[in-house]
């Protein structure tokens, strides 16, 4: 990531890079790349490096509201047509005790999500409030594949 580049433009690059990488070994078709982060005060959060980083990331979030963004580029191989948009959602966590948040990261699970957390999985415990879809936060969000995929016939 460049250190200026904002939230928005990075999720979309990330997902259009994605769609790219896989579209150049397709002789036609349709591709779909996606790419998730978790936004704290502007603080773009990504996959944890590591248990502790897991931890000060569940911290961070502990009680908080937080945003997630999902890129989703969609591109037809052979005809340089794509189409890139994005989804926000609000998501408020519980406050959570350390206890709590040991438990979870000794789960594994948060190792390779965005924001180091899967709403579909453990973590569904700690999640108070859920404003737009959820199936952003999942990391796919569908009406907007379709919203996209209705332009590329």
């Amino acid at each position: 990531r460049f250190e200026s580049e904002a939230a928005v433009p990075y999720v979309r690059r990330l997902a259009q890079t994605k769609a790219e990488t896989v579209a150049k070994n397709l002789p036609s078709g349709l591709v779909l790349g996606a790419d998730t982060v978790v936004l704290v005060d502007e603080k773009i959060l990504v996959q944890p490096s590591d248990a502790e980083d897991a931890r000060r990331r569940l911290k961070l979030l502990s009680g908080r509201w937080h945003e997630v963004l999902t890129a989703v580029a969609l591109l037809r191989v052979g005809e340089n047509r794509s189409v890139v948009d994005h989804d926000k959602t609000r998501v408020r966590f519980a406050q959570l005790s350390v206890a709590e948040i040991d438990w979870y990261v000794a789960t594994g699970e948060p190792m390779d999500k965005a924001g180091a957390y899967a709403v579909q999985g453990r973590a569904a415990l700690f999640i108070e409030e859920i404003q737009g879809d959820y199936f952003n936060i999942v990391g796919l969000p569908v009406r907007l594949v379709y919203k996209i995929a209705r332009t590329m016939r």
